[in-house]
């Protein structure tokens, strides 16, 4: 019997730009925190929790009908969020065509009864869990990453990191 899967849509790096992320790891404070494996860094578009077998073709299907432009994607600065307590690397600006792509997955996905984000999308890629405050900077030398394409990843916790798979990936115009 087909189980239920925590699943969530997301920007995954090539290798190239997943060795630049990890890096950033090391401007962090090297004290305490849950480190982010450097095989599971990557940028949420949606998160949809535990979802039934039943529901997962049309998360396929939502996803399939997407279309949106590739586009480049510049980590700028690193921050800290005190409610998640996340340290985290992202763009200044969020550029319009990642802006039209998580509009266009989250009104698709509505259809498989996923209700649409109320809050403004933020793009991150978090570096560190759990973690005390840590001083905002600009990077020296920005991350340039070319996105191309989006995936849909199986979040797998407990056992060993990496504790996300990614299932399928959809092209980017």
């Amino acid at each position: 019997m087909a189980k239920n899967k925590r699943l969530f849509f997301a920007l995954w790096p090539d290798d190239d730009v997943r060795g630049r992320l990890a890096q950033l790891q090391t401007l962090l404070p090297q004290a305490q925190g849950n480190w982010v494996h450097p095989q599971d860094l990557h940028v949420t578009l949606q998160f949809l929790g535990a979802v039934p077998a039943n529901r997962q073709r049309c998360v396929h299907q939502a996803a399939s009908a997407v279309q949106a432009q590739s586009f480049q994607l510049e980590i700028t600065h690193l921050d800290f969020w005190s409610k998640p307590r996340i340290a985290w690397a992202g763009p200044e600006q969020t550029p319009p065509e990642l802006e039209q792509l998580v509009k266009a997955l989250g009104a698709n996905l509505e259809g498989c009864g996923f209700p649409r984000e109320k809050r403004a999308y933020r793009p991150h890629v978090t570096l560190l869990r759990k973690t005390t405050p840590a001083a905002a900077m600009e990077l020296e030398a920005p991350v340039f990453w070319r996105v191309n394409h989006f995936v849909l990843v199986e979040s797998r916790l407990g056992g060993e990191p990496p504790w996300y798979k990614v299932l399928d990936a959809w092209p980017l115009a």
